[in-house]
């Protein structure tokens, strides 16, 4: 039997500077046996340079022998299906809950879609596949730098000849991964830090990192499955909404973070919210996509400074601003995933087990993740 294929792509969208494998990884799948095969230049965004992937064991190739040698397509964003073959499986980033013609398409071409995505978040054994975590660990911390950035006085207490600076005070939005790296993150920066989140089990994680937990009177326990927060009712919102403008006007930095797996995000500061803000705060929405984001006005990939001196950031691929560090952690992830998938020397799909469930969405010519083929089915019906 042929060793199975591995290779590489250099992401094409603008601004992605990650690469989904490292030399690194090179050197475990090497060691399993596998064969890499890298597109040229793929990991120079990231400082990873061809000769490093060279002396890791990999061959580097041009993009049409990539597509045309691997069995398995390692990539982070969507990989255009034109490129891929019957056969062929493609292993990224696809949040198909939210574009799940994508995975369609793909199993209409006999592709096998693996989406790293969909890792269960709460099973110990897929830890350390869980590349939702690692990105966003990455895109919380980097969040608070935009913010200092951009935030044109000091985060610590600072007492000079010159006189005191107050310190910056914080609130983070979303006390999941992101939102806690970003508590801890501006606490080490001396910032005042408050956080809020729907789940009161979050209060715990909130306190241990030296942030005070913001209590609202108006929101239940809004615990969901998986680890998420569960999408709260309208007038739950709503009633959400005009507590947190309070909290919101008395902050200088506004950090949200909060999303729901393929509906649009939670609105959680309002536009009156921010009027309501000081000249000079800063707002930096982590979940700002196409679906819209935690706040009004948002946009991703943009930033907007309103009538009223506000600066509203759209911080959607922050782990890209970090491509070395980002790629790092997600290789490990896309690695400990593939090492699970193959057996034998081969790709061995089993939605009977518990992490394939969540990962593989087509395979075999069809869409066999329940979740997006009922989407599919609302869709055509």
């Amino acid at each position: 039997m042929n060793p199975l294929t591995v290779g590489v792509r250099r992401e094409d969208e603008p601004g992605e500077r990650r690469v989904a494998l490292t030399p690194d990884g090179v050197g475990r799948l090497v060691a399993a046996g596998m064969t890499v095969v890298v597109e040229s230049d793929a990991g120079t965004a990231a400082w990873f340079d061809n000769n490093s992937y060279a002396e890791a064991g990999a061959e580097l190739v041009t993009t049409g022998e990539l597509y045309d040698r691997a069995d398995v397509v390692l990539s982070i964003g969507l990989v255009p299906p034109e490129r891929l073959r019957a056969g062929q499986a493609v292993v990224g980033m696809f949040a198909p809950l939210r574009q799940p013609g994508y995975a369609a398409d793909l199993a209409a071409r006999g592709v096998t879609m693996v989406s790293v995505d969909g890792v269960p978040r709460t099973l110990s054994r897929a830890q350390t596949m869980d590349a939702l975590t690692s990105q966003a660990n990455i895109a919380g911390y980097k969040a608070v730098l935009v913010a200092a950035n951009a935030y044109e006085r000091f985060f610590p207490l600072l007492i000079t000849a010159a006189g005191t600076a107050r310190p910056a005070e914080v609130l983070v939005l979303g006390a999941g991964v992101a939102g806690l790296q970003a508590i801890g993150t501006a606490r080490r920066l001396g910032a005042v830090v408050r956080a809020y989140d729907v789940r009161p089990a979050a209060r715990g994680e909130v306190e241990s990192l030296g942030a005070a937990f913001v209590e609202l009177a108006s929101v239940a326990d809004a615990r969901g499955e998986g680890g998420y927060a569960r999408a709260l009712a309208e007038d739950e919102q709503q009633a959400q909404q005009r507590e947190l403008a309070e909290q919101v006007a008395r902050h200088d930095v506004v950090i949200t973070t909060a999303q729901v797996p393929g509906r649009r995000p939670p609105l959680l500061v309002t536009a009156d919210a921010v009027k309501a803000m000081k000249p000079g705060s800063v707002v930096v929405d982590l979940a700002a996509s196409p679906l819209g984001g935690n706040v009004a006005g948002s946009e991703p990939g943009r930033t907007v400074v309103t009538g009223n001196g506000v600066t509203v950031i759209g911080a959607d691929n922050l782990p890209a601003t970090m491509p070395t560090a980002a790629s790092a952690a997600y290789s490990r992830n896309i690695t400990a995933l593939l090492l699970h998938l193959v057996r034998d020397g081969a790709l061995a799909v089993d939605t009977g087990d518990e992490i394939q469930a969540g990962v593989v969405v087509t395979h075999g010519g069809a869409v066999v993740h329940a979740g997006v083929a009922r989407l599919l089915e609302r869709t055509t019906s």
